[in-house]
């Protein structure tokens, strides 16, 4: 699952965890990205000690056998941090979803754990990408699903993706017990405060949007046109 930060990423995570027969595994190349740019993300020296830094170890874990004993292995990933130095050979060889959310949501969001923003921190460019690269490649769009459907029907639009990835849908997706996770990154801390008190997916918060200050405005302009050409694909 390709999402950017703060569109929803770790309450799917735990939908699909919540089944009996999924392994998860979250943001996977976040220590490789860092090792990379040299960026000062929350946690930074932790996150950078608990993955492997090296992408090509990174990517040949991800193409091998599932952790555990699941049939199913949902890949959390940030599109951000697959820099163009990063190989992606290995992403044919999965199924391969998008996770799109309104960036000024994404934005209002994000800066409530980091300050700092800027439009390739919320990875909508590296996404539509992604996208592209993997539509070229099967000759037809890949799943897409939106935050805001999935807050407003999340039985319906799950079971959508489901159906679109060739698996069952499971309802036990819909609901999980609140609290902390072993598979959740060890940057867990300064993110997921939100999706460890949760118990399923929230509804949706009505319709006013965010109002946001001039200088995160200005990078909402520039996503947003790379958001909606993937939401006209959502399910």
């Amino acid at each position: 699952m390709w999402s950017g930060p703060r569109n929803l990423s770790t309450a799917m995570m735990r939908a699909f965890e919540n089944r009996t027969d999924c392994a998860v595994s979250d943001e996977p190349f976040y220590a490789a990205y860092l090792a990379e740019t040299g960026l000062d993300h929350p946690m930074r020296d932790a996150v950078l000690a608990s993955q492997p830094t090296d992408w090509r170890e990174v990517a040949e874990r991800l193409v091998g056998e599932a952790p555990g004993s699941g049939a199913l292995w949902y890949q959390k990933h940030m599109t951000h941090h697959m820099l163009p130095t990063f190989g992606r050979g290995w992403i044919a060889e999965c199924r391969n979803a998008f996770l799109i959310r309104d960036p000024v949501r994404v934005l209002a969001s994000y800066v409530k754990s980091r300050e700092t923003v800027t439009l390739a921190d919320i990875g909508v460019i590296q996404q539509s990408e992604l996208f592209d690269a993997v539509a070229e490649r099967l000759g037809h769009a890949p799943p897409v699903i939106d935050a805001a459907d999935v807050l407003a029907d999340p039985a319906r639009t799950l079971g959508a993706l489901c159906a679109a990835l060739g698996i069952d849908f499971d309802p036990a997706m819909l609901s999980w017990p609140a609290g902390k996770r072993a598979s959740d990154g060890v940057w867990a801390p300064a993110w997921y405060a939100g999706v460890e008190a949760s118990t399923g997916f929230a509804a949706p918060g009505g319709d006013e949007v965010p109002v946001l200050p001039e200088h995160l405005a200005g990078i909402a302009m520039e996503a947003v046109g790379h958001f909606r050409r993937l939401a006209a694909f959502r399910l």
